[in-house]
């Protein structure tokens, strides 16, 4: 099934000194989630459920890679992560991811 990591970051050097996130917790795990991306929408955001995936709404066209850009950058917003936190696995040229 197609997914995205959020908070993937691998561990270098010592694994006990992992950094703290914004509320004061440990980014230990990682988490996979599916999405559904709907690209050229007029109110970009995340929510919503479509066939078990959440939703990300984006305004950019699905061309060159544009929408999915888009939703990696939606996703981390919403989860307050940094971008380059999360990592697409699975269905790039896909509306599920």
């Amino acid at each position: 099934m197609p997914q995205f990591i959020t908070g993937a970051r691998p561990l270098t050097g010592d694994a006990s000194r992992l950094a703290l996130g914004p509320a004061g917790w440990r980014h230990t795990e990682v988490v996979r989630i599916t999405v559904r991306v709907r690209p050229g929408s007029a109110r970009p955001g995340v929510g919503g459920r479509y066939d078990g995936a959440l939703v990300v709404r984006v305004r950019e066209r699905a061309a060159d890679g544009r929408a999915t850009a888009a939703a990696l950058a939606e996703v981390a917003a919403a989860f307050g992560v940094r971008r380059h936190a999360v990592t697409l696995v699975a269905g790039a040229s896909s509306r599920t991811k």
